[in-house]
């Protein structure tokens, strides 16, 4: 159960339960719970992912036409992308004091309060609200993130990497609605007398107070304080446990709490895997991806191609994630985790030497969202299992903000690596971030 820290590479050396729990729910209560808590998970992430989806242009074609910078215009991203960063630590402490129902609709409300902001900015005419704006969206992909990781508190060994699975999964559905949103966006931003590209935030604004609303009122036992329940009720079987474990609330300063999990991360081989699995897999996945339409494009590519082979790598991220854990779920997480560093090392070959043909560079973007999927899935599912309820919140939003920064850092240097060493160079530097996961998966104490 979810208050068990283990290491191992898989479902085999499971713990079950038998019969009702000493002063705590018993199976059945937990596992209803936790199919409620992914139906609700994964409803909210369809409607607020609308929002996300809808605003991942649109920010830069507004700040460009209020600045007419194009340079003004890139900084969109990296703003939404520094604000998830900033945001995903605070609102994983805010899950471990409170539950997280608080910590998700606190992320969906500051979201909402972002496109709001965006809407004042463009309203005024000024592109230094909006920034601001999208500083504070960023808010709804920490908390798009962090969705995964509430799925698991309560979820087993045999079903943990599924359930996560399935709302990264539900992703899907937003990220392809959203962006289709800029059209009817327009005439209803020239009703309200706004520039066309903010109409869209409208919509946003909606959805992520829908998938506030939802959160708040459905997520109901709340999964991070009923697998605190539970975890207590597990120690209270073991005779001294309970004295020699501490209590969930017992350190009240955030600063000592991080202190001590950074400890665990340390002291457990397989939660150090889990982090730098999905950190430096997300850089992998950026730094391509950024490039690659640019590359398409240069060598002759029209945009209904660039177009199609970026609705193929989302495809590759999301729509098959509920097989990638169901597959995680069965032959373990490190297996899992050495298939995606696989398709990394297959999409670096093909993209590397793909030259100017347009039918490798596609099908190189689709594996490496497929490779991202296998990582990320894998990789969230060990270092959740493998760290005590207590320390495991706080290590959770600090992966999501280093996964965050990873994705900048790998975004903002890929344009200069293409210049020095080519789109091939970029492709061989990206493969080097493979070494360090497979080092970890393949040592001997991470898969004791």
């Amino acid at each position: 159960m979810s208050g068990t820290a283990h290491t191992s590479d898989g479902p085999a050396d499971r713990r079950t339960l038998s019969g009702p729990l000493p002063s705590g729910p018993d199976p059945a209560t937990v596992a209803t719970a936790q199919r409620r808590t992914v139906r609700v998970l994964m409803s909210a992430q369809v409607v607020a992912g609308i929002g996300i989806g809808s605003t991942l242009s649109a920010g830069a074609l507004l700040i460009g036409r209020l600045s007419g910078s194009e340079a003004l215009a890139g900084l969109s991203t990296t703003s939404a992308t520094l604000g998830a960063a900033l945001l995903g630590i605070p609102l994983a402490a805010l899950s471990r004091s409170r539950g997280r129902r608080t910590g998700l609709g606190t992320g969906w409300l500051i979201a909402a309060l972002g496109a709001l902001v965006v809407l004042l900015g463009a309203r005024l005419g000024r592109p230094e609200p909006v920034l601001l704006g999208t500083l504070l969206l960023g808010a709804g992909t920490a908390t798009n993130l962090q969705s995964r990781y509430a799925a698991a508190d309560l979820a087993d060994d045999g079903n943990r990497a599924r359930s996560l699975s399935l709302v990264v999964w539900s992703t899907t559905v937003g990220s392809v609605i959203g962006p289709n949103l800029t059209g009817p966006g327009e005439p209803l931003a020239r009703a309200l007398g706004l520039p066309e590209e903010a109409g869209t935030f409208l919509f946003s604004t909606v959805a992520f107070v829908g998938g506030w609303a939802l959160n708040h009122f459905l997520l109901r036992p709340d999964p991070l304080r009923l697998a605190a329940e539970v975890a207590r009720a597990e120690r209270g079987r073991i005779p001294g446990a309970a004295a020699a474990t501490p209590d969930a609330s017992a350190a009240p300063r955030f600063t000592a709490r991080f202190a001590e999990a950074l400890r665990v991360v340390r002291a457990v081989p397989a939660a150090r895997l889990g982090l730098v699995t999905v950190v430096l897999g997300h850089a992998v996945m950026v730094s391509v991806m950024t490039m690659t339409p640019i590359h398409l494009a240069h060598n002759g590519a029209g945009l209904s191609v660039v177009g199609f082979s970026v609705s193929l790598h989302i495809a590759g991220m999301y729509a098959l994630s509920p097989l990638v854990g169901r597959l995680a779920d069965r032959i373990g997480r490190i297996r899992v985790i050495l298939l995606g560093q696989a398709l990394y090392l297959l999409t670096a070959a093909v993209a590397g030497l793909a030259g100017s043909s347009h039918a490798a560079a596609v099908g190189a973007l689709f594996t490496l969202g497929l490779g991202w999927s296998f990582v990320t899935i894998a990789g969230s599912t060990l270092l959740t299992e493998s760290l005590p309820a207590a320390q495991r919140s706080e290590i959770q939003g600090l992966a999501d903000t280093l996964m965050n920064l990873a994705g900048a850092a790998g975004g903002a240097v890929a344009g200069g690596l293409v210049a020095l060493i080519g789109y091939g160079g970029l492709n061989a530097a990206a493969a080097l971030l493979t070494l360090p996961v497979l080092a970890l998966a393949l040592a001997p104490r991470t898969r004791a």
